[in-house]
């Protein structure tokens, strides 16, 4: 939700702000700017367009700004529609100010009314503004960063913040309360991103910066305080990601890399897991005592979005292998329920970023009732992994298409892993049948290669469907989760309206319609619910739907009833979530690339929701 970026050092600064700015354009795309220091004129050059960044880069090789310390962002518009005016960076009145944001500030409008009234003058319609004039209000006899922080102390809300100011030129602000905020830490320079891949060019050594921290950047240092001044010692981490995994690598799109990245991702987090000789499934980063998991008497899943079918996925997964009582909720609902949690209670969070503000809103409430928290995140340093008991990671690197693909895969495998892993703590199971259990499961990445030759039938078949108005997803048991995970890949990418359902629900209501113009995706593969798809089918076939299915191979019955068939794998079904979405996400893929969208930057979406 937004993305800055800022840099201090020796070098032209234009260049190295747009690189970074290109690897945060997931982030929002509605427009983009950039503000350099113009130490010789005392002063502070601004650029800013609405549009994609490559519109920005335009304005500046036409009207380039020469420094060596600047901020910039790329937007996802809340406040302020996304035109000239409303996008960043903003000034002060004076424009020695300049200041780039992400979050929401929900006092706004009083701050603003009391600023005007007080002789500030705004240009725009964001709360952002607020800041930069608050900032002003207080910039009289003190150093840059104790304006900052008198300001931030009025707002209410969420942010991250890069603030630089003429009358400071060799110095570089930032601060974060509800926004992640990290610092990249070079050689003779220092950078300031919402999240890596704007600084794995540059440096990987970062350092994640904590709620109500403000961090002072010059080129050769950083230094960390509260919002009262007291400093903060905090360690660098280094990050083990490359920049190519932060780049197409000769692939039209990241969402399709991103899918083809899923075997060998998925190989390297199972076998990384599991003890080659005793068989034992272990989570370095797991800190909750396992005494703590054996006294465990129910589990709640909460998350978002793609992480949410994850987690239903894993509610059946738990309660089959597990046998325990497991229930999952959006995170936007699980905190303002009645929740019946505590202490006996785990609560599973499941977040790409670690950053989803509904998700770790959740978490903190499940934490003020006495609940353990262990997250399933890909990020390092993430706030989800610093405010969790426990940490599964996994390990699917940077993934810069909007639309989820390894990271969900990622996920259900970490998922998986975890229940066998209470399954052997709580000794539910025979070890004999976790071994056959997990031998099946070291099975999913060589049977996804498989399923990946078959991209070009799977395009046609795409192609062929492209035109269609809407699209219906129907699964059952646990690929009831797959239907809802399918529709959602085709909406966010094609805009094409799409439902998923629970098979079972066909005839209370979404019968009505099918028709010739629709198209019936139907997730089939072996189970012992295949009859039961096998008679859904039969009812849509007699009503004219186009059916497209998603089989087990050698299924000759599916065959009969329609010619569009995607074949999968034989696999135990409680595996074939891993098998049936690289079909969906492929099917969505192809359809949105012959429709002309933007594959990897749908319209009014960004990757990470830090704000409600």
């Amino acid at each position: 939700m937004c993305g800055i970026v800022g840099y201090i050092g020796d070098k032209e600064v234009q260049p190295i702000l747009l690189a970074g700015l290109k690897r945060l354009e997931y982030r929002g795309y509605d427009s983009s700017g950039i503000a350099v220091i113009l130490p010789k004129k005392n002063n502070i050059g601004i650029r800013k367009s609405p549009g994609k960044i490559s519109v920005l880069e335009k304005l500046v090789k036409n009207k380039p700004l020469g420094g060596t310390v600047g901020i910039a962002h790329t937007r996802w518009a809340t406040h302020g529609a996304p035109t000239q005016v409303n996008a960043h960076p903003h000034h002060d009145c004076s424009g020695q100010i300049a200041i780039v944001h992400n979050g929401i500030i929900e006092n706004y409008e009083s701050l603003k009314a009391q600023l005007i009234e007080e002789g500030h003058a705004f240009a725009g319609q964001t709360d952002t503004e607020v800041i930069a004039h608050l900032i002003e209000k207080f910039y009289k006899n003190i150093p840059l960063e104790e304006a900052v922080a008198k300001a931030l102390k009025l707002l209410t809300g969420s942010f991250a913040i890069g603030v630089v100011a003429a009358r400071e030129p060799d110095k570089l602000v930032g601060a974060r309360l509800g926004s992640p905020l990290i610092v990249g830490v070079g050689k003779g320079e220092n950078f300031l991103a919402s999240d890596v891949p704007a600084v794995l060019g540059f440096t990987k050594e970062v350092v994640f910066l904590d709620e109500n921290e403000i961090v002072v950047l010059d080129k050769d240092n950083f230094k960390v305080s509260n919002l009262e001044g007291k400093t903060i010692f905090k360690e660098t981490t280094r990050i083990n990601w490359d920049i190519d995994q932060a780049e197409k690598s000769g692939f039209d799109h990241f969402m399709l890399k991103e899918i083809n990245e899923q075997p060998r991702i998925l190989e390297s987090l199972i076998n990384s897991r599991i003890d080659k000789e005793t068989g034992k499934i272990f989570f370095k980063e797991q800190n909750i005592p396992e005494t703590r998991f054996k006294d465990v008497k129910n589990i709640f899943i909460v998350a978002c979005g793609t992480a949410y079918h994850a987690g239903l996925v894993a509610k059946y997964a738990l309660e089959s292998v597990c046998g325990i009582s497991t229930q999952i909720d959006v995170s936007s609902e699980f905190r303002y329920r009645d929740l019946l949690i505590g202490p006996q209670t785990l609560v599973i969070a499941i977040s790409q970023s670690g950053e989803t503000a509904d998700t770790l809103a959740g978490v903190r409430e499940a934490k003020r009732r006495g609940s353990s928290v262990i997250s399933i995140c890909n990020v390092l340093g993430s706030t989800l992994t610093r405010e969790s008991d426990g940490i599964i990671y996994t390990h699917a690197g940077p993934e810069i298409g909007v639309a989820s693909t390894k990271a969900y895969t990622a996920q259900l495998a970490a998922l998986y892993l975890f229940a066998f892993y209470l399954a052997q703590i709580r000794d539910v199971l025979p070890a004999a049948k976790i071994k056959k259990l997990l031998d099946e499961l070291r099975k999913v990445p060589k049977y996804q290669v498989e399923i990946l030759k078959l991209q070009k039938s799977i395009a046609t078949l795409a192609r062929r469907h492209s035109h269609l108005g809407s699209f219906l997803y129907l699964g059952r048991n646990v690929n009831y989760p797959s239907a809802l995970e399918g529709a959602l890949k085709l909406k966010e990418i094609s805009y094409i309206p799409a439902e998923g359902y629970a098979a079972g629900e066909m005839k209370h209501g979404p019968i009505a319609l099918i028709d010739e113009y629709r198209a019936v995706v139907c997730i089939a593969p072996s189970s012992k619910v295949y009859e039961k798809m096998v008679s859904n089918i039969q009812e849509i076939r007699s009503r004219k739907g186009r059916i497209i299915a998603i089989a087990t191979e050698g299924d000759k019955e599916i065959k009969e009833l329609t010619r569009e068939v995607i074949y999968v794998p034989k696999i135990d079904e409680i595996f074939s979530p891993l098998l049936v979405v690289l079909p969906l996400q492929l099917l969505a893929y192809h359809i949105a690339v012959k429709r002309g969208c933007d594959v990897d930057q749908p319209r009014n979406l960004a990757k990470s929701v830090t704000v409600e």
